[in-house]
């Protein structure tokens, strides 16, 4: 068992050998510069990988990744890729993508103590919160941990798109845009929840920035 990340080596060694077959070039162009469209925000699960289920290839995205998704205005790392994807990479459009059957969203929606974890689980708590009342009305317990899901994705594009930094990038132009996406680990599929922001005018005025 102490051997089995030897398994890793072993991958990735198949994997360059495949894919030099298909493109002897492709290290050498990705070594000179990245220029990704796209920043992802996703959660940590490691069934959410973002370039397989997206079908692109090493280079096509900028990514971050956290438990459940979640955008925290005090997190560092987060701004600080975010920040560097739109101004230096210039990424047109970042994707906050939740999932399915989310270990941190189940359990920030249960009064289970999860230790030090409960203070990240605070943030997801809050989005519960803010939709209680719609999340309440849903009897059946997975529907409504499947829309907990959905609105958690909701709160993280808005919560984005309150960040100074990308408020100062849509006073001179449309980019980028902020998409929410869910990911179905039943079938694989991506779910556009059509809450695309790309502008100011969605924030309520305190949020705003002259």
């Amino acid at each position: 068992m102490s051997e089995l990340y030897k398994e890793l080596l072993a991958g990735n060694q198949n994997w360059v050998r495949n894919t030099l077959k298909l493109n002897p070039n492709f290290f050498d162009s990705l070594a000179e510069a990245q220029n990704p469209q796209f920043l992802w925000i996703g959660c940590s699960d490691s069934r959410v990988p973002a370039t397989e289920i997206t079908n692109t290839l090493p280079g096509s995205i900028f990514v971050h990744r956290n438990i459940a998704n979640v955008v925290v205005h005090t997190d560092s790392n987060l701004l600080s890729v975010v920040n560097y994807a739109v101004e230096v990479l210039k990424v047109k459009h970042i994707i906050v993508c939740g999932h399915y059957g989310c270990g941190g969203v189940k359990a920030a929606m249960s009064n289970e103590d999860f230790g030090y974890l409960n203070n990240w689980l605070l943030h997801i708590k809050d989005v519960y919160r803010l939709h209680q009342k719609e999340l309440d009305a849903i009897e059946d317990t997975h529907k409504r941990f499947d829309r907990f899901v959905e609105v958690n994705v909701q709160e993280q594009v808005h919560d984005l798109s309150k960040v100074s930094f990308i408020q100062e990038k849509w006073k001179t132009g449309e980019f980028p845009y902020i998409h929410g996406w869910v990911y179905s680990l039943k079938d694989g599929l991506l779910r556009d929840l059509d809450v695309t922001i790309n502008s100011q005018e969605t924030l309520d005025k305190v949020f705003r920035y002259d």
